[in-house]
């Protein structure tokens, strides 16, 4: 196979010293994306890549799958509940409001609001009333959030647009007269690379000017902290947390607001330069709840005095398990014994269990459909028997399920409204050892029937920010799979499937964790007779796309295909770009000499090397990214075109008007089709 010539990419010279160490950066250049030789190099990438892809295989499948729509968790508020879905032939999910008496009606439609399926909803929120509804759209994968705030009985608009919203919360007061938010600076008060920073919590009363909210906290503290902000179902207490980056810790305060006013509430400390996490729920029995991972890395829940919450005075409710991660946790406190639902993941798989909300006492399950994953266990603010969660697993889409709590019985409440013909699938959860002798779980998919022999495997991993990596429909995994493939997804370290300890054990110093982990994964799959190197490839984004470019810097003779996505991949400069500067409490930074070493030790780009035979290779990035910009991917494109010795392909799919979150359906199916294709073809599927 002789593979095409790769487009001229010029090389620098360019060579800094840090901390005594040379550091060379050949392709710098390519970090200006308007300059007119980067946008030369991108054309002709894109006309290679075009050339190079051939028929897309499994785009009328993976279409066909994704046609089974989705529906979301309800969020009740008084006799109204708010909910999303999305139907087969949607582009974008809808938000929804219901009436009392059952009626239904649309009250945000991206496709109505641009036609194109540029536009995004980002977030939503009604207030406590269910009479307005705060909400947040961008255009083009930029996660640039505009608030606006919705009448829900005419669905008029009635405030906004209110810009620099960016993964703002939004928390109402009681009667919907005024909220808190979070909103950047404005840029021209701060300097020109800190515009994506510098976020600050507001005080908003509806029908006023933004030039007249009122700042209420994050004054002098650090350029990167995020801030959360949230209100009891009463209104008498207002809390504000404060993470700088995306660190697993935060610093929590609580205020009185029938002791001091909302413009200018007394912030009380619950929790200060503590490494730990902390969140709170003011419960309608007048107690304090406290979900936190302070002395508990796999969680617990303890309550307490809201008048004096310190840590001093939390009490045990729901202690550790030495083996589940806590989640979640309902209140349903209209029984004659009222009840606490916690949400656990034991070892990636979702459970709820039922306890007595005074005491603690574990009294029984909540009944699931099966072995996957629950998401946001949901109540009536106002109290109630029942609880809504979301419940999906590999083979089945997302359904929305009831409990009621005085029958003891789990129900199917909503479907996802799409009949689709699902294939049937093997899941098996394995356990292998790492390098270092950690036990590691992997959840390995594959065609039902025993194994005529070793298939090609598409191993999968993220392994960061303590996210984890748990059951879920996928019309990817599924497409592959039917079509006879093998795909594995590994729970790694850095993730959060066994607590917070696991996710520090792959970050900072520990990094390295994470990538031995995954080349143990695939050194099982092959020493067990799924897969053999030939046929393994290896797929990860953004913070997994940094895993698969270790690993294929790593250990290229490991693997025969990769897809690399949206990925970190500079980890000397990474924090220069993006919100970069907003994770080296993840990664550590290249300004401090020791920290320095770890990200040296095994930056992808700083890794490539002249005349090795590197994998078959596909960067797939996405121009509008504000989070990881997508230069990474072209350096490193261009570094490995250089210096391959194989005649395997090094191919850049460099798509735009997108960004790193939120999709089309349609945009969303074309990239899992050049995907598939590209690893099929280099596994042999």
């Amino acid at each position: 196979m002789t593979r095409e010539p790769y487009p001229t990419a010029r090389r620098e010279d360019i060579i800094d010293e840090l901390h005594g160490t040379p550091v060379p950066d050949p392709y710098r250049w390519l970090e200006d994306p308007d300059s007119p030789e980067t946008k030369g190099w991108l054309l002709a990438q894109g006309e290679l890549f075009s050339r190079s892809r051939g028929p897309q295989r499994f785009k009328s499948r993976i279409a066909e799958l994704l046609r089974s729509g989705s529906v979301g968790v309800p969020a009740w508020r008084g006799e109204r509940y708010f909910f999303s879905r999305r139907t087969p032939d949607q582009e974008h999910a809808v938000y929804y409001v219901v009436e009392a008496d059952g009626t239904e009606r649309a009250l945000i439609d991206p496709m109505a609001i641009d036609p194109s399926g540029l536009t995004t909803l980002d977030a939503v929120q009604p207030d406590k009333e269910g009479r307005l509804l705060a909400y947040q759209l961008s255009v083009g994968g930029n996660e640039e959030s505009v608030l606006y705030i919705m009448d829900v009985a005419t669905g008029v608009r009635v405030e906004g647009p209110i810009d620099r919203c960016r993964y703002s919360p939004v928390a109402w007061l009681p009667g919907g007269e005024a909220f808190y938010y979070v909103r950047r600076l404005p840029s021209t008060e701060v300097p020109e690379n800190e515009s994506q920073f510098h976020r600050r919590v507001y005080l908003h009363r509806v029908g006023t000017s933004t030039e007249d909210d009122v700042m209420i906290f994050g004054q002098g503290l650090k350029m990167t902290n995020y801030y959360g902000v949230g209100v009891s179902r009463d209104g008498r207490w207002l809390q504000v947390s404060a993470h700088e980056g995306t660190a697993p810790r935060n610093d929590l305060w609580v205020a009185d607001l029938t002791a001091s006013p909302a413009d200018r509430p007394d912030l009380r400390v619950v929790q200060e330069g503590v490494d730990a996490q902390v969140g709170l729920v003011f419960g309608r029995d007048g107690r304090l709840y406290v979900h936190t991972d302070r002395d508990a890395s796999r969680g617990r829940v303890c309550v307490t005095d809201p008048a004096e919450p310190g840590y001093d005075t939390w009490r045990d409710l729901i202690p550790e398990d030495p083996e589940a991660v806590l989640n979640d946790f309902a209140i349903l406190d209209d029984l004659e014994r009222p009840v606490l639902l916690v949400g656990w993941t034991r070892h990636a798989i979702s459970e709820i269990s039922l306890h007595d909300l005074e005491t603690g006492e574990r009294l029984g399950e909540v009944p699931t459909p099966g072995l996957g994953s629950i998401g946001g266990i949901a109540e009536r603010p106002e109290g109630g028997h029942e609880a809504w969660f979301g419940y999906t697993d590999n083979t089945t889409p997302p359904t929305i399920q009831r409990y009621d709590a005085r029958t003891g019985e789990t129900t199917l409440w909503a479907a996802s409204p799409g009949a689709v013909e699902v294939p049937d699938v093997r899941t098996e959860q394995v356990v292998y050892r790492s390098a270092d002798g950690t036990d590691v779980r992997m959840l390995v998919i594959s065609p039902p029937g025993e194994a005529s022999g070793p298939r090609p495997t598409i191993l999968y991993g993220y392994g960061g920010f303590g996210i984890s990596m748990t059951p879920g429909y996928s019309a990817s995994i599924l497409a592959w799979v039917e079509a006879g493939g093998v795909y594995a997804i590994a729970n790694l370290r850095g993730g959060g499937e066994e607590g917070e300890q696991w996710h520090r054990d792959g970050m900072l110093a520990n990094k390295q964790n994470v990538f031995d982990d995954f080349h143990a994964a695939a050194e099982h799959l092959i020493a067990t007779g799924v897969t053999t190197a030939g046929q393994l490839g290896i797929s990860g984004g953004s913070n997994g796309g940094l895993l698969v470019g270790a690993a294929l810097t790593q250990r290229p003779d490991l693997y025969a295909a990769v897809v690399c996505s949206a990925p970190l991949l500079d980890m000397v400069r990474y924090e220069l770009f993006g919100l970069g500067a907003t994770w080296n409490v993840e990664y550590g930074s290249a300004e401090d000499p020791e920290q320095f070493g770890w990200l040296w030790g095994y930056s992808p780009y700083h890794h490539v090397k002249e005349g090795v035979a590197y994998p078959a290779t596909l960067f797939t990035v996405f121009q509008s990214d504000t989070r990881v910009h997508p230069l990474h991917a072209w350096k490193m494109c261009a570094a490995l075109q250089h210096a391959t010795a194989s005649d395997r392909p090094v191919l850049l799919r460099n798509e735009t008007e997108v960004g790193h979150g939120a999709r089309s359906v349609s945009r969303s199916v074309d990239l899992s089709a050049d995907t598939l294709t590209f690893l099929a073809a280099y596994t042999g599927l």
